[in-house]
This record gives C-alpha cells, structure tokens and sequence, in this order.
C-alpha cells in the first residue's frame, strides 16, 4: 500500500508538470514582439520618470505598439505593452496614458500602470491584464526587454 500511495505522488507530480514556463507573454491577443530598449533618465524627455507615479510612452522602442514605462516608487520602474490586452491589436487598441491609469478607446477598458490589472471589467467576458515587460536599471538608464 505503500509502494502504491508513493507511485500515486510521483506520477501526480509528473502529470501536473508542464513545459509553459509562464513567460513574460501568455496573452492570446499579444503576439510576441521584440523589446530591447535603453532610456537614459538624464535625458530631458524623461524627466516625468523622475517622480513615483510618473511614466511615458515609448512608441519606437518594440513591442506591438511599443510600452509604457512607470515609476512605481521612486526607484522601482515598470514596463507595460501599450497595446489593449483585451482586443487583437486595431487601430484603436494602442493605449493611452492618463495619469497613473492606461486608457483603451475600443472598450474604454482602465489599467493601472501600478499593477497592470483592467480596473473596469465587463461581466461575464473573459479580461487579460497588460502584458508586462522586464526591466533593470543600471545607473541612470533603464533596459526594457523581453528576452
């Protein structure tokens, strides 16, 4: 009995395992696209991400409709594709910043550049949060990437 309850762990635990590593992209309306870009902070036309609650759009930098960067606490940043994770990408699904929120015209759907999470959900339809970006900083630059 034993042997059996063993056996039954072992191949519980091999059958839950997947190879989705959980990557940085696991949304169906996102298609992957290359992010690999460095923003200087010393630069004047960065200077809102010199605050907590300040961010930009970086339309040239990669990704699907390129990213936003957000200052989370003074020195902690985040990166979020600026395009609607809820619509396939359209000519109204690049989004806009207004203040600490991301702001999509297709649905008027509202994401918090803070957590990335759609603050005004439709009932009953299924809802992605922004698709998020990794980013380091070295000094007084930034990298976002994606790989």
């Amino acid at each position: 009995m034993k042997r059996f309850l063993i056996l039954c762990c072992v191949l519980t635990t091999f059958l839950s395992c997947n190879n989705d590593d959980g990557g940085i992209n696991s949304n169906p309306y996102i298609p992957n696209a290359l992010v690999q870009f460095q923003i200087n902070l010393n630069l004047p036309q960065f200077d809102n991400l010199s605050f907590a609650g300040g961010s930009t759009y970086i339309g040239n930098g990669g990704g699907v409709r390129g990213f936003f960067v957000f200052n989370l606490s003074g020195d902690q940043f985040l990166a979020w594709e600026a395009s609607c994770p809820n619509h396939i990408p359209s000519s109204c699904s690049t989004m806009e910043i207004n203040g600490v929120l991301a702001m999509c015209d297709c649905e008027d759907y509202e994401y918090s550049l803070a957590n990335g999470q759609l603050l005004n959900p439709v009932e009953g339809a299924d809802s992605f949060p922004m698709v998020n970006y990794r980013i380091s900083k070295s000094g007084n630059v930034l990298t976002v990437s994606n790989n």
